[in-house]
């Protein structure tokens, strides 16, 4: 569940958001009598399906990327460290790259990356 808080945290900010903004449109006067109720049910279903299906997507594609890690295919993850040159970092089991929880590390970079901001060449 820490994952999922972790990886979701941000979407279910917003869809907390998106939800205040229903009750306060759906509680103006000018709303028919049934629309908190019907507002709120579809808003929450819709965030709902999005946030796990995103989820379920991105597990999916950490252990993807983790399989092809333990069989040393290449695999391609965005670097934040220069935004003008090098953005990709290629890891690879072979090139001294190992795997810590859900982070890739190595002893030539200053810091690891998150398997789920990576996917496979």
């Amino acid at each position: 569940m820490e994952k999922f808080f972790f990886l979701e945290g941000a979407y279910l900010i917003l869809g907390g958001l998106i939800l205040l903004v229903t009750v306060f449109v759906t509680t103006r006067p000018f709303m028919s009598k049934g629309a908190v109720k019907k507002g709120l049910f579809w808003v929450t279903l819709v965030i709902a399906v999005m946030i796990g299906s995103h989820y379920m997507i991105t597990i999916n594609r950490m252990e993807e990327v983790k399989n092809a890690f333990e069989k040393d295919l290449p695999i391609i993850c965005e670097s934040r460290m220069q935004r003008k040159v090098a953005q990709i970092v290629n890891i690879q089991k072979s090139k001294e790259w190992f795997l810590e929880g859900d982070d890739f590390v190595s002893p030539n970079y200053s810091r690891p990356f998150f398997s789920a901001r990576c996917i496979v060449k």
